[in-house]
């Protein structure tokens, strides 16, 4: 938290390429059972924590992968839901090596589409993070 009470986070749009895929692209989403909700993975950061690093460790703790972090997205600001104000810094991503193994925090992953990632997140602001990281793709 900083010291206006905000809660700091940071977290990461999750990619890889798939020749499996409509358009060669697969989004990594999270499941999380505390609040049965599809998320991109994130999390609070530590005290003193750097966002970007936040960001890459919060993706390896919850989906077991490596990334290599690429373009600033939007950042997200809104009410968490124990009512306190919640910033959270995204980036885009692109997935290393890695194999998910279900924890308490995350049981489950999907690598989707980009259409269908949007469809699957609960929150329409996770959507626009999609929205946003094609938009970075295209102009890299």
């Amino acid at each position: 938290m900083n010291r206006e009470g905000t809660v700091l986070a940071a977290g990461c749009v999750l990619w890889r390429r798939s020749a499996w895929a409509a358009g060669g692209l697969e989004i990594c989403l999270v499941h999380r059972p505390k609040y049965d909700d599809w998320s991109h993975p994130k999390g609070k950061l530590k005290r003193d924590e750097e966002p970007l690093a936040g960001a890459v460790r919060e993706v390896r703790e919850e989906t077991g992968h490596r990334c290599v972090p690429g373009a600033r997205l939007p950042s997200a600001h809104y009410i968490d839901p124990q009512g306190r104000p919640k910033a959270v810094d995204y980036w885009a991503a692109e997935a290393g090596e890695g194999c998910f193994q279900p924890n308490d925090e995350i049981d489950r992953v999907l690598w989707l589409t980009p259409a269908a990632a949007r469809e699957r997140l609960t929150q329409p602001r996770d959507r626009a993070l999609v929205d946003a990281l094609l938009d970075a793709l295209n102009r890299s």
